[in-house]
């Protein structure tokens, strides 16, 4: 079983990888991208996240409602996972060519490729096809999980589902770059990210929970970035580096 720490430190190492003077320049605009995203998810959950969970609790049975003040906490959580998973993901798909731009140059810096910024730009079009493609995939098994906070009783585990669900998602997305910079189709990615579960889960955990720190989820997207590229050089690569 992979030690669930890992996935944090590559976070964590994603934070002095972005820091470095070679890679600064290619973390700005993810950063900028990144920070206006995230004021305007501030603004909308200060405004609307109050309204929102009340609506939830309105499917309450009655017969429950002596854990409605249990049950406020939880979802008040979870609300705020929901929000920033959508904020990531349209952030992501603005943000995209910088975001593969920024996993080249992190390869480049770990000295196991010799792939350029140049040559990552041609691909452009192709990173952002292959955004759409996975919000597509995200919307397919995000709609049942929302289903499950209008059942009764069972709407009780819906905001662990969703961590659950944010934790896999964030690590797709982030990964995502450095192997589509290698021409790894989305299907492929999966199932590697499958094979070591514990390692995704515990990267895509720690992006969540530092998504909802103030100020550090400004920074989020390209040490995300980062990390999820040394994850892939060091855990994800297989034969693929040697191969280029």
């Amino acid at each position: 079983m992979s030690n669930p720490l890992k996935g944090i430190s590559y976070f964590l190492s994603g934070i002095a990888l972005v820091l470095k003077p070679a890679i600064r320049k290619y973390a700005f605009w993810p950063i900028i991208i990144n920070t206006i995203t995230f004021i305007l998810l501030i603004v909308l959950a200060f405004t609307n996240i109050a309204d929102l969970i009340n609506w939830m609790l309105s499917f309450l049975p009655e017969w429950l409602d002596f854990i409605r003040y249990i049950f406020w906490p939880l979802l008040a959580i979870a609300s705020m996972i929901i929000l920033v998973l959508i904020f990531s993901i349209i952030a992501n798909l603005i943000a995209s060519p910088f975001n593969a731009a920024l996993a080249a140059a992190i390869e480049k810096q770990l000295g196991i490729t010799n792939r350029t910024y140049e040559n990552t730009l041609k691909s452009n079009s192709a990173q952002i096809m292959n955004e759409i493609r996975k919000i597509i995939y995200y919307i397919l098994r995000a709609i049942p999980l929302l289903i499950l906070f209008i059942i009764p009783v069972i709407n009780i585990v819906a905001p662990f589902a969703w961590l659950i669900f944010s934790a896999w998602i964030l690590s797709i997305e982030y990964t995502d770059y450095p192997m589509g910079n290698h021409n790894i189709t989305f299907t492929e990615q999966r199932k590697r990210l499958k094979q070591r579960k514990i390692l995704s889960l515990s990267f895509g955990s720690t992006v969540t929970f530092a998504m909802m720190i103030p100020l550090l989820n400004f920074i989020v997207m390209p040490v995300a970035v980062a990390g999820a590229t040394k994850m892939w050089v060091e855990d994800l690569s297989g034969d693929e580096l040697s191969a280029d």
